[in-house]
């Protein structure tokens, strides 16, 4: 049995049809996203599994562990989060996540420390992609063999079935309307004969998520009036209450995270206070995103956990940032740097500690207390864009503060022989530390030690010179 796709009869009012004709004016347009962790399908019975998630209705769900059938001998799982969200108009967009982690399938045959699907799709008049995500598995091992799974890749299992990893399907349309439909099914098994309690057709899809845009017809061109209109009246202004408009709404949840392996990213002295979901008026959603870590110029900003660095460079409101993607898939956002170090260039992996830049207040934040702005984006809500990030206090209280360990143990700082780098033992890199470190990026040097803003509550008190602008970014900060 195979999954029921979007593309039925209930949906067709959201999704494109394939059938459709290029003359066909009056086809709907629009967004949906669904998603499921976990999904038994036996033959003549109903599935089983975790809930599944459909949107345009956006929503976002962490369970706990799941077990089928009771005694686990089928399917169990750790932990299960699932999230959808769609948006439809001229610009119509979706995405869908699904994660399972600690899986074991048949008492052993199959495990895996991870399982993501995850999948964005997105629609204009002009135009429309997709793509994966972090669709991904870690650690899988099957029937004992460790595997480093491919696109598609399919593995058999002795006399009784299959695995197809990292299953993905898409399918792209440019008429009438730019289209997109993405399904990825992150571990799909199927047997072929009975085993281990289910019968032969049985299928288990771990980590699915679908999701479809269709950009909708472009409006016509608004008619200059015909009759007389009235001369001399002013329009009225809208009332203002004084705060910027909220565009979006922060997240209430905060998913569940160990703290063991992480580390508070400010090295040294610093302080913050909760001001996750303030009234921002220059960042997506109209709100603060993240906490404000304040600490002086230069005080180094370390790797909050083993992962990937991306998307290393300027950003009007952000500065000098940089975002880390752990090893879980979750990721983090470090804004408003004065300097980086070598470990901060895209796709460069580093470990929880590593200095990857010092503390400024580059971008929006010229003229205000040296901070970090920080951001916390669980892997179950990426789906949900820039919007996904989540109160990061809880985490930052729980991580550990690196405040008076050597410098040697904060691994990749700078060179391990350099001679003109501050002393082991050194609390905080001040600027006139940073000026004379080696190791470290010139360029981003020259930059933290450039006269700045008298600091204080003023605001922009200078104007900033901008550097060329770098590629697009998941969001901005403030």
């Amino acid at each position: 049995m195979r999954r029921p796709l979007l593309l039925s009869a209930v949906a067709a009012a959201c999704v494109f049809a394939v059938g459709a004709s290029a003359g066909s004016a009056d086809r709907s347009a629009g967004a949906v996203a669904r998603a499921w962790a976990i999904k038994v399908i036996i033959p003549g019975q109903p599935s089983v599994g975790t809930r599944e998630l459909d949107a345009p209705a956006n929503a976002a769900v962490f369970d706990g562990a799941f077990s089928y059938p009771t005694d686990g001998s089928i399917v169990t799982a750790s932990s299960v989060t699932t999230s959808v969200t769609a948006a439809s108009g001229a610009q119509a967009s979706a995405g869908a996540t699904s994660q399972v982690t600690e899986l074991t399938l048949f008492k052993g045959d199959i495990v895996a420390s991870a399982v993501t699907g995850e999948t964005h799709t997105s629609a204009g008049v002009s135009s429309a992609s997709g793509d994966i995500g972090a669709t991904g598995l870690s650690d899988l091992v099957v029937l004992g063999q460790p595997v480093t799974p491919t696109a598609n890749q399919q593995i058999p299992l002795a006399d009784w079935g299959y695995v197809i990893a990292l299953e993905q399907k898409s399918q792209h349309l440019d008429k009438p309307t730019p289209g997109q439909h993405n399904v990825v099914t992150a571990l799909d098994v199927f047997l072929t004969a009975d085993h281990g309690g289910l019968p032969a057709q049985s299928e288990i899809q771990i980590g699915y998520a679908e999701t479809n845009a269709q950009a909708s017809e472009a409006a016509p061109l608004p008619k200059a009036p015909s009759g007389p209109t009235k001369t001399g009246a002013k329009p009225r202004e809208p009332r203002s209450n004084g705060l910027p408009p909220v565009l979006s709404k922060p997240q209430t949840i905060t998913p569940p995270l160990d703290p063991r392996g992480y580390v508070f990213p400010v090295y040294g002295p610093s302080s913050f206070s909760d001001t996750y979901g303030g009234p921002r008026g220059d960042v997506s959603g109209g709100w603060h995103h993240g906490d404000d870590i304040f600490a002086p110029l230069g005080a180094p900003l370390l790797a909050v956990a083993h992962g990937t660095v991306f998307s290393v460079g300027w950003e009007r409101v952000g500065g000098w940032r940089l975002w880390l993607r752990d090893d879980k898939g979750w990721e983090y956002y470090y804004a408003h740097l004065s300097a980086y170090t070598p470990l901060a260039v895209d796709g460069a992996v580093v470990s929880a500690g590593d200095v990857l830049g010092f503390v400024g207040n580059t971008g929006d934040a010229q003229g205000t207390p040296y901070h970090l702005h920080f951001e916390v984006h669980p892997v179950g809500l990426l789906g949900l864009g820039y919007d996904g990030a989540v109160d990061p206090t809880k985490y930052l209280d729980a991580w550990t503060h690196l405040q008076d360990v050597r410098f040697q143990t904060a691994a990749g700082w700078g060179p391990a022989n350099a001679a003109t780098a501050p002393k082991a033992g050194a609390i905080l890199l001040q600027s006139s530390d940073i000026s004379s470190a080696t190791g470290l990026d010139p360029p981003s040097l020259r930059r933290a030690m450039q006269p700045t803003a008298r600091e204080g509550e003023g605001g922009l008190l200078l104007p900033q010179t901008q550097p060329p602008a770098s590629k697009p970014v998941v969001g901005t900060g403030g």
